[in-house]
């Protein structure tokens, strides 16, 4: 038992050392985290972006899409985006890991758990509505591409600004593309939820 106090076993050391390079990348990457870094002139843009991968317009307009008609694509849209946040927020109170330091607190609309990081909730849900769009909306191969290039843009981008630690977006945009599964599993139609279908 003392000898493995005194070595630390392997899978510590990989993990400790993962760890180490997680925070260094994540650090020389986050070149739009303040006005004075690197390329602090992106940072307007950058937040742009951000907001296009936040919960609260991709909510209203899939809310406000229902309010005008009734599909049912859009029902389980909004299904996903709720299942999204719900999950985001357990594992961020579960694992509690604290924003990179370099991160300037400047977000559009948080709540308390937003002050964990780990895992990204813009990559999770840029990745299940990027998967959601391209299962659900026939879309022209241009269009297709643009959209992989957004949920992947929204992931740089949360490493740029000092968000989010590079492994908080990698485990983010897995776990966002894993979630699009559970809700193609769980799809709601009239035939398994006609209450929930009556209300609209």
């Amino acid at each position: 038992e003392d000898c493995m106090k005194l070595n630390p076993s392997f899978l510590g050391i990989a993990l400790s050392s993962l760890l180490a390079i997680d925070l260094w990348a994540s650090k020389r990457l986050g070149v739009c985290a303040r006005e004075g870094s690197a390329w602090g002139s992106a940072r307007p843009l950058m937040k742009v972006i951000e907001v296009s991968g936040h919960g609260i317009p991709w909510l209203l307009g899939t809310f406000y899409g229902l309010c005008q008609s009734d599909r049912e694509v859009l029902l389980n849209l909004l299904f996903a985006l709720l299942l999204d946040l719900v999950l985001v927020a357990v594992v961020k109170g579960l694992v509690k890991r604290r924003r990179p330091t370099h991160n300037k607190m400047d977000m559009f609309v948080t709540i308390s758990v937003d002050k964990y990081s780990f895992p990204s909730g813009h990559a999770t849900r840029a990745a299940l509505v990027c998967r959601f769009v391209l299962h659900h909306l026939v879309l022209a191969v241009p269009l297709r591409v643009l959209v992989v290039l957004w949920a992947l843009i929204v992931g740089v981008s949360r490493v740029m600004l000092g968000r989010h630690n590079v492994t908080d977006v990698l485990f983010g945009l897995v776990l966002g593309y894993t979630l699009y599964s559970v809700v193609e599993y769980c799809w709601l139609s009239p035939l398994n939820a006609p209450a929930l279908f009556a209300l609209w």
